[in-house]
């Protein structure tokens, strides 16, 4: 598999506090990548900058081999990267239908194939098109959040704590979206605080402590290892 994203000593620095710390590392065209690590590690950092949200203090980002860094985050969506972020932030006053369009929005071609994409993946939201995104469950809202990111047609869609405030059973749901997506052809760069269930999808994995990736592996060979299991698995690891 060839490299789609590669990240070369990146750090971000906010007001003097070092929260990455010169990290590298890839993802490969069609794989599903993780990072994981306690609260305040860098992982959503990590993602904020390489979509734009956040400078970088130093390195690169390379996608395709193209460098990011200084491009506008509109500049990077039209290069095929995408956000789903922590906390979902759909426009909670517009229908789901405008909110899906709103991840189109730098598109001037036709949005119906992608549009029924969406409402295949998520039959609820076709359900609930018309209806305001603000009465939507967290769930639903979750849904609505990947929906939106999906319209920009991306290669790389990155997840920002999806499962975040989820019940566990809406929780696996996602998880079997974020596998759905992935089989059909979207790479993945994974920000989980669900240790388990991200270790289980991963084909790769990295480990984040404050703001330096101290392992990686497979995911499967992550859940395995006993320091992992104990770090971030909690009372997960006996269940596993």
């Amino acid at each position: 598999m060839s490299k789609l994203l590669e990240i070369k000593d990146l750090s971000v620095t906010y007001g003097g506090i070092n929260a990455v710390r010169g990290i590298s590392f890839d993802v490969s065209e069609g794989e599903i990548v993780t990072l994981i690590g306690a609260n305040g590690a860098g992982k959503s950092s990590t993602l904020r900058s390489i979509v734009g949200l956040v400078k970088p203090s130093g390195g690169s980002v390379l996608f395709q081999g193209k460098e990011l860094n200084g491009l506008t985050t509109e500049n990077i969506v039209k290069n095929g990267i995408t956000l789903v972020p922590e906390g979902r932030r759909v426009f909670v006053n517009l229908t789901v239908y405008e909110n899906l369009k709103m991840g189109a929005y730098m598109r001037s071609d036709s949005l119906e194939t992608d549009l029924n994409w969406v409402y295949e993946l998520f039959p609820r939201l076709k359900e609930r098109s018309w209806q305001s995104a603000g009465t939507l469950s967290g769930g639903e809202q979750q849904m609505l959040a990947i929906g939106r990111a999906l319209m920009s047609r991306p290669r790389l869609i990155m997840m920002d704590e999806p499962s975040l405030g989820l019940a566990p059973i809406v929780v696996q749901g996602v998880f079997d979206i974020i596998h759905e997506i992935n089989r059909q052809g979207v790479t993945i760069l994974l920000n989980e605080q669900n240790a388990n269930l991200a270790l289980k999808a991963a084909d790769r994995a990295y480990v984040m402590e404050t703001g330096s990736i101290t392992k990686t592996g497979r995911g499967q060979d992550l859940l395995a290892d006993p320091e992992i299991r104990e770090a971030y698995l909690g009372k997960q690891a006996k269940k596993a």
